[in-house]
């Protein structure tokens, strides 16, 4: 098996490579098909899927058996204050790669997000048929790529996923432990819920999910849920540290962002 990763420098690029090169997952092995499988780590540098006359060349070149996009503009606010930017990597990107693709005959997994529903508090876990509602230029953007993906690719595996930490790149999980070596105290919000996620979990799912022809749209999660407050609070205390953490809605953080940015 041929696996093109995009993103790879990522948090989850860099998991999926790990395991197919231990064969091994913190949470179970995976099959002798994936260990040997010939991996093609790509990132930006290699590989801008944005591009779609590179993406034809190097796909054609590598003709790989699945495509695992883990390339995305993933800062929520930056999708914010560049709008053509964030749907260049979240949409067209995914686009490209499932045309490319199906021309192929490859399989395609395209990583999405939680952000495509409206953030609304729940009493029920979200359902891959729930309707969608995005309420920001990344929730938008990751969107119309799960759009693009089902439009132009018939072996897809659109994948959603939230709070993702990892051991590599930038992720809640190293914020605030930076901050609770530098400061007394911090501010969390504590009326958003979400399920963290383990990026070596998802990658050990995606491997796992890739040697079927299930194709269609997953939620891949951790079990249990927290708030960012929670979340933060359990990360001081077993990273030793004695920062306090305080709740605050998100209405008055927001607030207090705009007060000091006026």
């Amino acid at each position: 098996m041929k696996i093109l990763i995009t993103g790879s420098n990522g948090q989850l690029g860099n998991e999926l490579q790990k395991i197919v090169a231990t064969g091994t997952a913190e949470i179970g092995s995976v099959s002798e098909e994936i260990k040997n499988s010939e991996v093609f780590a790509m990132d930006v540098d290699t590989l801008d899927i944005t591009n779609l006359e590179q993406v034809k060349r190097v796909l054609n070149e590598i003709k790989p058996t699945v495509v695992i996009n883990c390339a995305a503009a993933t800062n929520v606010d930056g999708c914010e204050e560049n709008y053509d930017a964030a749907f260049k990597v979240n949409a067209i990107g995914p686009r490209n790669l499932a045309m490319v693709c199906e021309e192929l005959g490859s399989k395609l997994v395209n990583v999405s997000t939680d952000y495509v529903f409206d953030g609304k508090l729940r009493e029920t876990q979200l359902r891959e048929y729930d309707k969608v509602e995005p309420q920001s230029v990344y929730g938008t953007t990751k969107l119309q790529g799960e759009n693009y993906v089902r439009e132009f690719s018939s072996k897809y595996y659109i994948v959603r996923t939230a709070w993702l930490y990892g051991y590599e790149g930038n992720n809640f999980v190293y914020t605030m432990m930076r901050l609770g070596k530098d400061k007394n105290s911090i501010t969390v919000v504590n009326d958003q819920k979400g399920n963290p996620t383990s990026a070596n979990d998802l990658a050990y799912h995606i491997l796992k999910l890739i040697e079927t022809e299930e194709y269609g749209v997953y939620h891949c999660t951790a079990k249990g849920e927290c708030t960012w407050y929670d979340f933060a609070k359990r990360i001081m205390e077993l990273a030793g540290l004695n920062c306090v953490v305080n709740p605050i809605s998100t209405e008055d953080y927001i607030k207090g962002i705009n007060k000091k940015i006026a």
